[in-house]
């Protein structure tokens, strides 16, 4: 059965499920404990299953991750939370030559189920140390898998399929997402990584849209449609592994692309994308492939200039024209 959960809600609802069918299924992040539980993500679960499965953490990015690394050596299958990405940089080393070599260096006979919650903010003068989507810097390193989920169905699906999974993922949500609602079943379900959705068919361009550009996505697309302009957005929903199928399967068919990536502009997941469709259908192409994302330049502090900085749905409506110039 389903009902309308917000996007907040759903990840709350994903991990209460997750530790309620798992005993090995801890939760370890600053705050996670509160009564406010990070944006309401982590909401009444230490009252339900105490201090030993739900746990606070120091101001220490890099000991939390290493915590749950030899955590998950032991049988547990942590998830824990980094309430900003940035912040989340002082692990890189412990991610990056520890965690994601695990399984390779033990030639496959060990593994670290570990799940990393990372919020991107966006919004009320977050400042250039607030706001740094970095998903493709994570999705460059093999070893690991990356999730992007834009509606509450996907949050929770995907982090349930996170969790169980023996592969460790980065699970980066958008703080301007909490709030949106969508059809959620109430049962427990895993949605895979790797497949894209269509969340809307269309036949005169393709429109992949990462993570938080999605819902802008779908509004320009509604803008477009009026100017009689019918167009296909492609939810990746994974950055790795990617779904290059139905990427390149929409393209062939539209014959056109323009990919909304809420990161910089430059060796960004946008640029990967285009350059798997270039590399795959570039001589059917009808026009050059345009990327919408953030400027090579760092957020501004002032709320004033934010939507300067930020792209919308004018600036995607614009670029969808472009191509059909």
């Amino acid at each position: 059965m389903s009902r309308q959960l917000s996007y907040s809600k759903a990840i709350l609802e994903a991990t209460d499920q997750a530790m309620a069918l798992c005993p090995e299924v801890v939760v370890l992040g600053q705050l996670v404990d509160t009564k406010s539980g990070i944006f309401g993500t982590t909401t009444g679960l230490a009252e339900k299953y105490g201090a030993d499965r739900v746990q606070d953490f120091p101001v220490s990015e890099n000991l939390m991750t290493a915590t749950a690394m030899g955590a998950s050596l032991t049988g547990l299958r942590p998830v824990i939370a980094h309430q900003r990405l940035d912040f989340m940089l002082y692990s890189l080393d412990a991610i990056a030559n520890w965690m994601a070599l695990w399984r390779f260096k033990s030639n496959g006979k060990s593994a670290m189920p570990v799940t990393i919650r990372t919020i991107v903010g966006k919004g009320w003068g977050q400042g250039p140390q607030h706001s740094k989507s970095l998903h493709a810097w994570f999705a460059h390193l093999p070893g690991l898998r990356v999730a992007v989920p834009a509606t509450a169905y996907d949050a929770k699906g995907l982090l349930l399929e996170s969790i169980f999974s023996e592969t460790p993922a980065i699970f980066v949500e958008g703080r301007g997402l909490y709030s949106m609602t969508d059809e959620v079943p109430e049962e427990p379900y895993r949605v895979r990584f790797g497949q894209a959705v269509i969340r809307r068919p269309g036949k005169d361009a393709t429109l992949v849209a990462i993570g938080s550009m999605v819902p802008i996505a779908m509004r320009a697309a509604a803008i477009l449609e009026k100017d009689g302009v019918d167009v296909e957005v492609v939810d990746p929903r994974t950055l790795t592994p990617l779904d290059r199928r139905t990427i390149c399967d929409s393209v062939f068919k539209t014959r056109r692309l323009v990919v909304a990536d809420p990161a910089w502009h430059s060796f960004g997941a946008a640029a990967e994308i285009v350059s798997t469709v270039a590399e795959n259908l570039g001589d059917k192409l009808k026009a050059k492939p345009v990327r919408v994302t953030l400027p090579d330049s760092h957020t501004p502090m002032s709320m004033a200039l934010e939507p300067e900085y930020y792209p919308d749905d004018s600036d995607i409506v614009s670029a969808v024209k472009q191509t059909l110039a």
